[in-house]
């Protein structure tokens, strides 16, 4: 089986290095007890914010959607398009004061909570257009899957009447089989 082909690669927006510092101070002073953490966020919070920007990567290929990240703990999920039930559009107060836009990834069978998500994307430059692309070759593969391949017989819809008249058949096979099985 052959690599799938990398039809798009996100870049990210340099405001979002802004935008996670600015978050983390505000979640560091509205948590009071994080207010000493401030000694530690802000003279290596770029750095740390750099360094897990290096490391994220969100690839849409042919076949999947393939989301890289951490820093300590590095994480690779590749998500099988077929299996891709939405992909949320979201942006909070900070994110739009920053023109940011996120998404959130959401599978057929996610083991996640109740309404949570399987992967976050906070600023992906043109986040639109790549959750467009996302969904768009997702439909794609769901139409190739579904249309009949060369040698293969097309599906043919049978009559209504035909139809009764199978269940019927099935029907009087399964009393048959029923009066054949010893009583209980």
């Amino acid at each position: 089986m052959s690599d799938p082909k990398v039809l798009r690669e996100a870049s990210f927006d340099p405001k979002v290095k802004t935008y996670y510092m600015i978050s983390t101070i505000i979640l560091c002073i509205v948590t009071v007890v994080g207010i000493p953490m401030l000694l530690i966020v802000i003279p290596f919070g770029f750095a740390l914010i750099q360094k897990w920007l290096d490391n994220l990567g969100c690839t849409l290929t042919s076949r999947t959607l393939e989301i890289r990240k951490g820093i300590f703990s590095k994480v690779e999920s590749t998500i099988p398009l077929e299996k891709i039930t939405d992909l949320q559009l979201y942006q909070g107060p900070v994110m739009r004061a920053f023109g940011l836009e996120g998404f959130r990834v959401e599978t057929a069978g996610q083991s996640s909570t109740p309404g949570g998500s399987l992967v976050n994307m906070v600023g992906i430059v043109d986040t639109r257009g790549f959750r467009e692309a996302v969904l768009a070759q997702r439909d794609r593969r769901a139409d190739r899957e579904q249309a009949p391949s060369a040698g293969q017989p097309q599906q043919t819809h049978r009559p209504a009447g035909e139809e009764a008249e199978l269940l019927r058949e099935a029907v009087s096979l399964l009393r048959k089989i029923e009066r054949k099985l010893p009583g209980e």
